[in-house]
Parts: structure tokens; sequence; C-alpha cells
């Protein structure tokens, strides 16, 4: 017999003593038991030896083959959880807090091509049956500090769990990277997962992923289910900063997916209808009011890719792509839309703008092609007075900033109204139907940049106003100040 397999069975006896000898006088042990116990040196040196004894057994892995534990690991983490690990020959072995195994600059494959290189795995196994290779089970796996390459190929990968068992242990992953790319190799957008967790609720009886995320510097939480017997994925997400709640269940049953969302943000709450089958993609958008304020529907078709969605709303929300951290900003600064086989339409009709309401009969027209966001023939109506069209418009990326550059045509139906809401001089009141401006407006400074003015065919001297650099302030009464004295600069230079 082996040293190995003697060293093995003679643990396997002293366990099995250990075991029934707690078994028999645990029960037993009160104050007086205790205090008789510590007096006696006998006993002490006794449960100093089962201590050595037990730590012995916690330490028995370390005379594993270094191959055999592995393959045996790797193995257990494909059965368990789904995940496909090459490990590099760095593997150590530590028993507190809890027996687990080290590996570094292991790699995750999806298949069968690398997705991520994990600086530090940790693999917490049971404590039961560590005398054989062959009896190990995996507890808890907890991979931290690395970054994963998704595409559409593979998006689904953090998904994928869900479907296996986590009764017997958990997955935890702390402060990791996902880099979402295109077919190219390009990175679209990142998002970070500081700490998210798979497990299994006994009350639910559903496998569970709880996740805190980051994307576009903006926090969210998801927590995600899959009930087995219904074929549905529930999610649930939070955006504490926008106040925003989003409720989705996922039908799977065959297919074709069926999906619902309820979203819930500030005080509204509406529905997300939606439904894919092969590469179509096909929604419903709008409230739950019973007088609807809003409603959206519209088709993305995957390969080739284009997209079309048109809408009407009482009040039109331009903050998610002019507020200081508006998300639709975000997104495009990201370029994830600059690609050429990329078609977006968007056609939006709006009875105001919210938060200035003297804007009306908004047509909001964009396409996106090649990165390009072009918004020509979008329309709005001020005090049903001024009309304006956006001609020759575009928003871009430029060296990391989002930029609008547009020519705008105003055109001025009652001049008089216009000057009584300016409170302009009577003897500048020379009478004005055409407005033409051509402007340069970057979103993160709030900067607008004019370079050209027309009054009714006459170009304005850019000598004669100092009014080509403005800056937006953040309170909206100051800029109804400051636009009114801009306004009348103008027109005192066209006056003369």
């Amino acid at each position: 017999m082996s040293k190995k397999n003697f060293f093995v069975k003679y643990i396997k006896t002293i366990n099995y003593f250990i075991n029934n000898l707690l078994e028999k006088n645990l029960n037993k042990l009160n104050f007086k038991n205790l205090t008789y116990l510590f007096k006696n040196n006998k006993i002490i040196l006794t449960f100093v030896a089962l201590f050595v004894i037990f730590i012995s057994y916690l330490l028995l892995p370390t005379f594993y083959n270094h191959e055999d534990i592995s393959n045996k690991l790797k193995n257990e983490l494909q059965n368990q959880f789904d995940l496909n690990f090459k490990f590099s020959e760095n593997i150590k072995y530590n028993i507190f807090p809890k027996p687990h195994f080290i590996i570094t600059k292991s790699i995750l494959s999806y298949d069968k091509n690398k997705i991520s290189e994990i600086k530090e795995l940790k693999i917490f196994i049971s404590i039961d049956n560590l005398q054989s290779i062959k009896n190990i089970k995996i507890k808890d796996l907890i991979i931290e500090n690395a970054n994963f390459n998704l595409n559409s190929n593979n998006y689904n990968f953090f998904l994928k769990p869900l479907k296996k068992n986590f009764k017997d242990g958990n997955l935890i992953i702390k402060n990791i990277n996902i880099f979402f790319r295109n077919l190219e190799n390009e990175v679209l957008f990142i998002n970070n997962i500081s700490n998210a967790k798979y497990y299994f609720d006994p009350k639910e009886i559903k496998n569970i992923l709880d996740a805190n995320n980051e994307i576009f510097n903006l926090p969210y939480s998801i927590k995600i289910f899959d009930d087995k017997i219904e074929k549905k994925i529930h999610s649930k997400i939070n955006i504490e900063s926008l106040r925003l709640k989003i409720d989705n269940q996922t039908s799977y049953a065959d297919k074709n997916y069926l999906g619902l969302s309820e979203i819930n943000l500030i005080n509204t709450k509406s529905l997300f209808e939606y439904k894919l089958k092969n590469n179509l993609f096909e929604f419903k958008f709008f409230d739950k009011l019973q007088n609807s304020e809003f409603s959206y529907v519209g088709k993305f078709n995957f390969k080739p890719f284009y997209s079309n969605i048109t809408g009407n709303t009482n009040k039109l929300d331009l903050s998610p792509l002019f507020s200081s951290n508006a998300i639709i900003k975000e997104l495009l600064k990201t370029e994830i839309l600059n690609n050429k086989n990329i078609d977006f339409n968007l056609i939006v009709a709006g009875n105001n703008i919210k938060e200035f309401d003297d804007f009306k009969n908004v047509l909001l027209k964009s396409k996106i092609q090649e990165g390009l966001v072009d918004i020509d023939q979008s329309k709005i109506t001020w005090k049903n007075n001024i009309d304006f069209e956006f001609l020759d418009s575009l928003i871009f990326v430029k060296e990391g900033k989002l930029i609008l550059d547009s020519n705008v045509e105003i055109s001025i139906n009652n001049s008089n109204e216009l000057y009584k809401f300016l409170l302009t001089p009577k003897n500048l009141r020379k009478k004005i139907s055409k407005v033409n401006v051509n402007f340069t407006y970057l979103f993160d400074e709030k900067n607008i940049k004019v370079n050209n003015i027309r009054i009714d065919g006459k170009t304005l001297e850019k000598s004669k106003y100092s009014y080509d650099d403005i800056l937006l302030k953040e309170n909206n009464l100051q800029n109804k100040i400051y636009f009114k004295n801009l306004l009348n600069e103008v027109i005192k230079n066209y006056a003369g």
C-alpha cells in the first residue's frame, strides 16, 4: 500500500471516530461539564489532538495530483455552472476562511472562443469527503477583476447559467467590465458589474441573478430569474437616479419571443409590448392612462439592420438628449451607431415641449446613417407666431464631443407680436418675415456658436454683434432673459 493511500485510510478512520465522539458528547455538554473539561488536562489534549486531525483533514487536497484536480474542477464548473475554463498551472489551495482553490490567469471560453482572461478565480469546495478527488463538490465560484468581450453572437452569455442548478452553490461576480463589441471588434459600450450573484431562492423555487451595474455613467440594479415551468424570463431593473423601474416578462415557449414591460418613471406608468420572430423585432409603447399621453410603434430588422419608429405625444421630453447626464447623448457619444449597415428612422409628433409650453406643434424627424444623425425637416412653432424648420442639420461626434451643426429657417408670421414679447423699442420695429441662422451647438459645454445670420436675405456683419458665442444657463428663466437681450441686439443691428 502506498503512503498516500495509507494516509487517506487513516484520516477516514479518524474522521469517523470524531463524528461519533461529537455526536455522543456534544448534547451532554453544559457549564459544569465545560468547567470540568478545562480542569482535566487529558480532555484538553484530546481536543487539541482532534483539532490537529481536523486541520490535517482539511489539508488533504494539498496531496492531490495537480493535473487530476485541475481536470476535476474544470468538469465540475462545466456541469454545475455551464462555464468552460482553461486553467494555468498556478493552482493554490487555502483552508481559510473556507477550503478553496485559487487559480490565476484562467481563460473563459464560449463556443470555443475566448471571451475573458480572469486574473484570479476562487473555487470554494465542500468539506465533505475530502479524502478523494472524485467526491470534490464546488460550493461557490467567485470571479473578480476581469474584462469580458461580448458581441451579437454571445451577448446572452450571462443568462445561460440561470438554466443550471444553484441549489448546491453560488456564482459570485465582482468588479468586472463587459465590453460589447461589433463584429469588427470595435467597442460599442461598456457595462460594469460591481457585484452580482447567481443563487437558488427556496421560496421562489427559482434560480436568480441579482446584480449592481453601471452603464454610460448611470448606476442601475437588475434582478433576473428564469421560470422553467412557464418558460418565462422575469427581470426587474431599477435606475434610482432617474426614478425609473422596469418590470419585464419574456415568454420563450416557442421560437417567437413575446414580452411585456411595465415601466414606472417618476409618477407615470407605461407599457411596452414586443415580439421577436426570426430577425424582426416589433413593439408598441404607450402609457396606461385612459387618455393616453403618448404612443409609439416601431420595428427593427437585424439582418440587414433597419428600423422605423413613429410616435405621438402630448409633451415631448428632450431631457434624454440635452440634460447633463442625458442617456441618449451618452449613447451617441459612444459611436455605437457609427456603422454603415445601420439605417434608423424616427418620426415623433408632439403638441408641446416639456417645460417649454410656448413651443407647440413639434415634428421631430431623425435619420441615422453611418453614425450621423440627420434632423432635416424637423419643425416647431413658437406661440403660433413663429415657425422654425431645421435644414442641413446633423448631430455627430468629433474628438469625443457631441455636436449639432444646423441651419434653422425662422418664419415670422406676426413680427409685432414678437416685438411685444421682447419689449423691443418702437423705433427698431422693422417688419421681419424670415430669418436664417447657421450655428453649432456643443452638447457637453452647452455652448452655441453662431456662424451666420441672415434677415430677409440680408447677412449681418459679424463685427457688428457680440452674440456669436452663447453659453446657456442652468436656469430656464435666466435663459429667457438672456435670449431676449440677444434677440433685441440682433434687431438693433438689423435696424441700423
